[in-house]
């Protein structure tokens, strides 16, 4: 089985049509036998299938993808398994061990960059479209931006500028975290603002409610995780959300669903680049 992932700089690359790199897998008897990094020639949603086609992928592992390019890769025999974030190594384990659910057309997005949890791609939630809570004249339109984002005593957790590639959203479409999104919707390409979020307008407040505790009887392979390890469980609708082991004994093991930037504020310098 050949598996392929979106992937930057390590991670689950969250927009499946802008993809700028594969991770591929060779897969046999359920391991990882060995593994390259191909470009992806910068092609659009449909040939990026008639790509993974031509490379014999059996399995795409991606963030966010649109009903298109679902339909692209369905025509190529290509099993989807979106909503996936974080490293891809980890992700792919992952997946062999049935740990991941396709989540399908989605906007669902864990990961740090701001991605509904993802340091990488600067707080977008991959590929996803809904009607804009806000006004402005860059709404609806493709933005390119540089950010640096920092918490209140100046600690750095993320940055374009140090990735070297401005993050690319539409404005408004849900892509992004609300206050970063709304910053942007009325700025002139080449100007730059500085904004503190609340958390309402972030990840926001915490959920203690989200932490809960289960019989690890009653949790196949949760034998085998650690404290501090990320995981993903499935939703009721089949969807796959990541969750952070907290504490664990030999009966129980307690984990914790909150975002892990719920509940902080967070700064952001913005920078226009460009607006298509």
């Amino acid at each position: 089985m050949r598996i392929a992932v979106t992937y930057e700089n390590g991670q689950v690359f969250q927009h499946f049509g802008h993809t700028q790199e594969f991770k591929i897998y060779e897969v046999e008897d359920g391991k990882v036998v060995s593994s390259e990094i191909i470009g992806s020639d910068g092609q659009g949603h449909g040939a990026l299938a008639g790509l993974l086609s031509n490379k014999s992928i059996d399995v795409l592992i991606c963030g966010g993808i649109g009903g298109g390019a679902q339909a692209a890769l369905s025509e190529q025999g290509i099993e989807l398994c979106a909503g996936a974030s974080g490293d891809v190594d980890a992700t792919v384990e992952a997946y062999l061990k049935g740990e991941l659910v396709n989540s399908g057309v989605n906007c669902n997005h864990h990961g740090e960059g701001h991605t509904c949890g993802d340091h990488e791609e600067g707080h977008s939630c991959g590929g996803c479209h809904s009607k804009p809570e806000f006004e402005g004249k860059n709404v609806g339109r493709t933005c390119r931006t540089h950010y640096r984002g920092t918490f209140n005593d100046g600690t750095q957790f993320d940055s374009s500028y140090d990735r070297g590639e401005p993050l690319e959203f539409v404005c408004g479409a849900g892509m992004m975290i609300k206050g970063f999104d709304k910053a942007v919707a009325n700025m002139e390409v080449g100007q730059k603002v500085d904004i503190h979020l609340m958390p309402e307008e972030a990840y926001g407040q915490r959920d203690e409610e989200a932490v809960f505790t289960v019989e690890i009887s009653q949790l196949p392979g949760s034998e085998e995780l650690v404290v501090d390890q990320q995981v993903y469980l499935q939703d009721p609708y089949g969807r796959p959300f990541p969750v952070k082991v907290v504490a664990k004994d030999e009966k129980t093991i307690t984990l914790d669903a909150n975002h892990e930037m719920a509940g902080k504020e967070l700064n952001f310098t913005i920078e226009l680049v460009e607006v298509k």
